[in-house]
């Protein structure tokens, strides 16, 4: 099994520590920041394989700190913590790249839950992209100007590369393979994430990331289309 790394940021000690016991106890290498500035440090130093960041902190804000990391180039995914009372600051560590939130107060075996899925995934996401073969052909998938090259974890947009996150990744791709196919969002995420829907607010806001990354005018999209009542497709050219 694979030694993963996660990075826990939340300014509450207790919290912090709280959730350390558990990730520990599944097995996991778990390093600690009080605030983003910490967890940047920390990110520098270590390698670090999912990150847990807590939305409201001192000095730098888990928001700020989801914006710096993806700036660096990191894809490891983030799982945001929210108060409900933080309703638009979660939509906006999602439009920042970050990958699911966890609404608290909330039971460890839910964090735990995504904790797991994300690191499958993310897993997944790694050996895709490291498991590059030059005798195997390449998989390659192409509407129009838009490249998805499934081997290699790239996306091209009229030859330009496109940097997605995993989860973004894997949503393209799965709606790229089935062109004019219509999918739910409840089944976007069961696919992606593999385990049931329950609440698919994120779907929404993935799509509207990728939209911004590879269509001109994401108002006017060309290529990921939304079915409305129904789902979203990419469409045939």
């Amino acid at each position: 099994m694979m030694d993963y790394h996660i990075l826990i940021v939340e300014d509450d000690r207790d919290i912090r520590e709280g959730i350390e016991i558990y990730l520990k106890n599944q097995g996991y290498t778990v390093f600690q920041a009080a605030d983003g500035v910490e967890g940047l440090a920390v990110i520098e130093k270590e390698t670090i394989h999912l990150a847990i960041v807590d939305v409201m902190m001192p000095r730098m804000d888990g928001i700020n700190m989801m914006m710096r990391v993806r700036e660096l180039g990191y894809e490891f995914p983030v799982i945001m913590l929210s108060a409900k009372s933080e309703e638009v600051d979660k939509i906006m560590g999602l439009n920042m790249g970050a990958d699911d939130y966890v609404t608290k107060p909330f039971t460890t075996m839910e964090l735990l839950a995504r904790v797991n899925s994300h690191l499958r995934r993310y897993s997944r996401f790694l050996e895709m992209k490291n498991g590059r073969n030059a005798e195997n052909e390449e998989r390659v998938y192409t509407i129009g100007g838009l490249e998805v090259h499934e081997d290699t974890v790239e996306v091209f947009l009229d030859g330009n590369p496109v940097k997605l996150t995993p989860t973004e990744f894997k949503i393209l791709l799965l709606l790229i393979k089935s062109p004019g196919r219509v999918y739910s969002a409840e089944e976007i995420y069961e696919r992606v994430w593999n385990e049931q829907a329950i609440n698919t607010d994120t779907i929404m806001v993935h799509v509207r990331k990728i939209r911004e990354k590879i269509e001109m005018n994401p108002r006017d999209p060309k290529y990921l289309k939304v079915v409305w009542g129904v789902g979203y497709k990419i469409e045939k050219q």
